[in-house]
Order: structure tokens, then C-alpha cells, then sequence
């Protein structure tokens, strides 16, 4: 009897390691798949089969400059992925309307190609990190090639070009006081193509980006310069050094909380530096701070793997705290309550379902 058991268990632990085993390989597919769509996505070899599909290998290659043996092996790997669809019989490669729907600039807000780029990302510190994992250690902004230019796509993608339909309508009457002349300062800027858009359209108010490292704003900062607009400024500062008092009408943060060296003393400071009657606007991960709650979360597998390799390391690495990626929709309420905060609205808007955007005011 105990005999027939246990190879009844045998029988079940071989069948769910044969299946587990098709899933890794499943996985390993779609991984060097989503290689090929970031490399896809930076030489923008979609956007031009979007437009002249179907097309062959040599054509393609000579129409985005590039060498026609990598692209037809590129061609190849995202034929076999089921990404482009291949003509044996004229050797043409085409990339179907539904499928540019995800995978082209003009896509966008929906052009997921942009969050392909974070997956050879993550592989160029994988080494580091593994060395972070012994030593406690972290790493800087600099150690991830590229990572000023993801975060400017992604950012055109959930908050500039939303800015005027969806995210300045949260808060009411902004925009008219966007119009008559108010103080805008920008924490952890990045690019500040946000902060560009909204002093070209409202020239009566001043904006002012703050960011870590002077390299991600330097291209706004001279197209700003091209174009003759002088109520925009960008300043390199160390945020847990921001210290201002009543200065500012409206704050806002895209995605830069949770990697601070100081994310509790920053939202603190930002309290202190609102005048009277003033707004802050916080987007973040809209995720929850407890595992349990993101086991179903669409694509928690993939933030918490960006934690591991980016958010948290580059936290640990300025001192702080490590929140990670997911640090969660209740830290994030509990923390802005103890800054000062005392009115908090939480809002999730359609064309950016991983992040939520809080609106917060002092008492």
C-alpha cells in the first residue's frame, strides 16, 4: 500500500518537473524574444516594416541603414517568436497592423517595445548585482547603459502624452492657474519633457526640474534653450539636500520616490516647500506592499526583477532605504500622511494601468 503510494508521488513529481521544464524553456523564448523586440524597437526596424511591410531582408536593411545578415537573422528569431509573419515562397517579412498596434512609436501610449528595453538592461549589471547580493552594497544611476533615454520613453508614454486630457484634470482648477501663472517644481526630472511640455503651453508659470544627474536633462535643457523659452530651468541636486520653504504652488514626482536615498525625508521636504493652498502629484508603481496582494499583478514578475536590479541597488547604493519598485500603495499613503499630507486622493486613469497617481494636500 505505502509502496503504491509512493510511486504515485514519484509519477506526479516527474509529470510536474516535465511540465515545470516546458514552462522554463517557454520562458527562455520569450526572454531572448523580447532582446530581439528592444533591439527592434532602437534601430526602429518596426516602424519602418509598420509602413512598407511586407518587405525582404535586403530592403529593410538598406532602408534603416543597417547590415542586412544581422537583420535577417533578426528577422528570423521574431519569425520563429511569432512576432513577424514570413512569405517563404518570396522571402518577405511583414509585421501585421495588430501587431504594430504594440510595437511602434506611432503606438504610442501602447508601444510596449519601449519596456522590451529592460530586459538587456538588467542583463548588463547581472554580474554586479550578483556581487551586490554578497556584499550588501548597491550601485549608481551611471551603471545602467541607457537608462536616462528608457525612462524618457517611458515617461513621453504614461505622463506627456497624457499631461492635458487625463493628469492635469485631477486636480481642479490647475489648469487655470496653470494659465494665469503659478510655481511648478519637478523632483527626480529625468528628462523633464514633461516640464518642457507644459511651459511651452502655459507661459505664465515657471517650472523648474531637480534631478540627480545633470546628462538626463542636458538635451531638454538646449532644446529649451533652441526654442526660446525662458520660464523653464533645470538644476543637478542631490535631493536629500533640497530644502525650500513655501515656494512652490504645485510639486510633482513621476516614478522617483521610491529610489530615493531619502524617500521619507523628500516627501517631507516637499510638504514644507508647497506654499499655502499648494498640491503635490505623486505617480508610482501602483502595486501593493504586500506580496501576497501582487501574486496576480499583470507583470509582477517583471517589477520586482527591475527592484532586484535597478530600484533597490540604486537606493542601497545612495544610503537609503532599498523600498524597491514595489514598495506598495500603503507605505506610499502611510509615509505621505507622516510627511504632512493630510488630504490624499488615489487615482488610476485608464491609459496607465500600473501606476497610480495621488493627489496630496496639507491640512
Amino acid at each position: 500500500m505505502n509502496h503504491a503510494v509512493d510511486l504515485g508521488m514519484a509519477d506526479k513529481n516527474i509529470i510536474e518537473t516535465e511540465e515545470f521544464a516546458g514552462q522554463l524553456m517557454e520562458m527562455l523564448n520569450h526572454s531572448a524574444t523580447m532582446v530581439m523586440i528592444s533591439i527592434g524597437h532602437r534601430l526602429e526596424l518596426f516602424d519602418k516594416m509598420a509602413r512598407l511591410s511586407p518587405i525582404s531582408s535586403q530592403l529593410l536593411a538598406d532602408t534603416c541603414h543597417l547590415n542586412e545578415r544581422y537583420v535577417r537573422e533578426w528577422l528570423a528569431a521574431l519569425t520563429c517568436g511569432g512576432v513577424i509573419d514570413y512569405d517563404a515562397e518570396n522571402k518577405l517579412y511583414s509585421l501585421s497592423q495588430a501587431k504594430a498596434g504594440c510595437l511602434t512609436r506611432a503606438a504610442t501610449p501602447d508601444n510596449l517595445a519601449v519596456m522590451a528595453q529592460l530586459i538587456p538592461m538588467m542583463g548588463t549589471v547581472h554580474d554586479r548585482i550578483i556581487e551586490c547580493f554578497k556584499s550588501g552594497e548597491g550601485l549608481a544611476y551611471g551603471d545602467y547603459p541607457c537608462f536616462h533615454t528608457f525612462m524618457a520613453e517611458d515617461s513621453s508614454q504614461t505622463v506627456v502624452a497624457a499631461l492635458f486630457d487625463h493628469i492635469i484634470p485631477l486636480i481642479p482648477g490647475l489648469g487655470l492657474k496653470l494659465e494665469s501663472g503659478i510655481d511648478v517644481m519637478d523632483a527626480g526630472c529625468g528628462r523633464g519633457l514633461a516640464l518642457l511640455e507644459l511651459a511651452q503651453a502655459y507661459p505664465n508659470s515657471r517650472f523648474v526640474g531637480y534631478d540627480l544627474c545633470e546628462e538626463a536633462f542636458a538635451p531638454t535643457q538646449q532644446k529649451a534653450a533652441m526654442l526660446g523659452i525662458t520660464n523653464l530651468r533645470f538644476e543637478a541636486l542631490d535631493l536629500q539636500y533640497f530644502d525650500k520653504e513655501a515656494c512652490f504652488d504645485l510639486v510633482t514626482t513621476f516614478d522617483a520616490v521610491h529610489d530615493q536615498s531619502d524617500p521619507a525625508g523628500l516627501l517631507a521636504r516637499i510638504a514644507k516647500a508647497l506654499k499655502p493652498g499648494g498640491v503635490y502629484l505623486m505617480q508610482d508603481i501602483g502595486g501593493s506592499s504586500y506580496l501576497e496582494k501582487n501574486v496576480d499583478h499583470p507583470v509582477a514578475p517583471l517589477l520586482y526583477s527591475v527592484s532586484c536590479m535597478h530600484c533597490t541597488p540604486v537606493s542601497l547604493g545612495q544610503g537609503g532605504p532599498g523600498l524597491g519598485t514595489m514598495w506598495g500603495e500603503e507605505l506610499a499613503m502611510e509615509m505621505l500622511q507622516q510627511a504632512g499630507f493630510s488630504k490624499l486622493q488615489a487615482h488610476r486613469l485608464d491609459h496607465d494601468p500600473f501606476n497610480i497617481y495621488v493627489v496630496a494636500e496639507c491640512g
